[in-house]
């Protein structure tokens, strides 16, 4: 095991809350127009910057009342050049919004953080296409090309580590992976999946995790899910598997709806947030290895907070 998996807290036993839906939040409860669903932009204003500020500033306090750790996801999905460049912004820029970001999140781990809250800054990285359908894959070296910019900007900003969310392909997690090692930096892949508990394209999740392992030397520190509903995956955990203790994160969706659909909504499915709570709690019950616990879309402070209570009482 690297040496530096040491300096993650969350690779321990205790649990670590991190945050909810932010863009659907930002969306469908806040009113905010966030186009191509990228929330980075809010950081060049006063307003913008508060909102996200009060955002980030609800789940850590809920963390530090809950005696939990908590890691800071930088609000960067859809800061990579591509995206970034839709919305206008030059290389400069979006290397500044990606540095501006983690200083958010160190500004929130100040005034948040406790000797029982620890906290951890962790640069998002999104795909460079969409988070439900891989389009044209990339090779892992062009992947590798493709995001190392922003995980030196991370790096330069001093974030703990960096994620990688709504992974929909292998190769590309590879780059991912291969980019943060060449910076020295620590690494999470989290893969989205589909009502069938598998990638898009059909791959399984063991597959996913075992095929990046092994073309990484197991470089990543830990593996998450987000962007699908327990009940799409959890027949695709098998206890005792050894691919299984490399999952250590679960950001699920509040809908059961599938991607096809919760794309063509207009509305905001927020499901159940007890019954999603209680769900983690069951997971938590099978795979211990789970300790980093949130929600992506559709999910606000009121399911973290289910999840937060349900998971602690697995911990009591």
């Amino acid at each position: 095991m690297a040496k530096y998996r040491q300096n993650l807290p969350q690779l321990g036993d205790a649990v670590f809350l991190t945050d909810s839906g932010l863009e659907t939040t930002l969306i469908f409860l806040d009113g905010i127009e966030l186009p191509y669903f990228a929330s980075f932009p809010l950081l060049k204003t006063s307003d913008g910057k508060k909102r996200l500020r009060d955002y980030y500033d609800l789940h850590a306090g809920m963390a530090v009342r809950g005696g939990m750790g908590f890691v800071l996801e930088t609000p960067t999905w859809r800061c990579n050049p591509d995206w970034a460049q839709k919305l206008g912004y030059t290389l400069a820029e979006t290397d500044k919004a990606n540095r501006d970001s983690v200083s958010l999140m160190a500004e929130v781990r100040r005034d948040f953080e406790t000797p029982t809250s620890p906290m951890v800054i962790s640069g998002n990285i999104g795909p460079r296409g969409d988070g439900y359908d891989p389009g044209k894959i990339m090779s892992s070296d062009e992947a590798m090309r493709y995001h190392a910019p922003q995980i030196a900007s991370f790096k330069a900003a001093e974030a703990d580590m960096v994620s990688a969310f709504t992974m929909t392909n292998v190769p590309e997690a590879v780059g991912i992976v291969r980019a943060a090692k060449r910076a020295g930096m620590p690494v999470a892949i989290s893969f989205t999946l589909e009502t069938d508990g598998k990638l898009p394209g059909g791959l399984t999740l063991r597959d996913a995790i075992e095929l990046t392992d092994a073309q990484t030397s197991h470089y990543a520190a830990y593996y998450m899910i987000n962007c699908a509903h327990p009940t799409h995956f959890e027949t695709a955990l098998k206890a005792g598997e050894a691919w299984t203790r490399r999952i250590r994160g679960l950001r699920a969706n509040a809908s059961k709806r599938s991607h096809a659909e919760l794309d063509a909504s207009p509305d905001l499915d927020a499901g159940n947030p007890a019954e999603l709570g209680q769900q983690y709690r069951d997971l938590r019950r099978i795979f211990r290895g789970i300790t980093i616990v949130g929600g992506c879309c559709g999910t606000d402070h009121r399911h973290v907070h289910e999840i937060a209570r349900w998971c602690e009482a697995v911990s009591a």
